[in-house]
């Protein structure tokens, strides 16, 4: 997959986990170094945003998706924030946490590593839904890094995975 910047091309080192399949878990490090796991099956929805980089653009973006997360108690959704690495500042987004993956796992397990200058071994902008099952529910990786994520999308993705998910799994 071929990712723009500008007037420069890029691309995933891997290809990306594809809708349907089951996620995986990986740890990464908090601001404060701390290990925290996301993506599996842990009986949330989870929202799981990666960039190359934040800007203003970015952040404003991102506050948007916050916005229309449900917060009621049974519908519990996380959302998570993924750096490559410790370069980053947190934007410090409420309700969304600010991991590194510091040990390149989740670069490693979700195809999301970019290739080529400028933005080489970065992730790249992606937004992914899992059910509360672990299933990849949705995905959005813009083509050009400073488009924006569907988020009309995102929000209807977001209401049918909760609905979808019975706990009875598919037999």
């Amino acid at each position: 997959m071929q990712v723009q910047l500008n007037k420069s091309t890029m691309h995933l080192e891997d290809i990306p986990l594809d809708i349907g399949y089951a996620s995986e878990q990986v740890t990464l490090t908090t601001e404060d170094g701390q290990a925290c796991t996301i993506g599996g099956q842990n009986g949330k929805t989870q929202i799981i945003i990666s960039t190359p980089f934040i800007d203003e653009s970015f952040i404003t973006e991102i506050k948007e998706i916050s916005a229309f997360i449900p917060k009621e108690d049974d519908q519990e959704i996380t959302v998570s924030l993924v750096v490559a690495n410790n370069t980053h500042q947190n934007p410090k987004c409420d309700d969304i946490e600010f991991l590194i993956d510091t040990q390149g796992e989740f670069g490693d397990w979700y195809g999301l590593r970019l290739v080529g200058d400028p933005l080489e071994g970065e992730l790249t902008k992606s937004a992914l839904l899992i059910t509360k099952d672990g299933a990849l529910f949705y995905d959005d990786y813009p083509s050009n890094l400073k488009d924006k994520f569907n988020k009309e999308t995102l929000n209807r993705k977001i209401a049918a995975a909760q609905v979808c998910y019975t706990g009875k799994g598919c037999h």
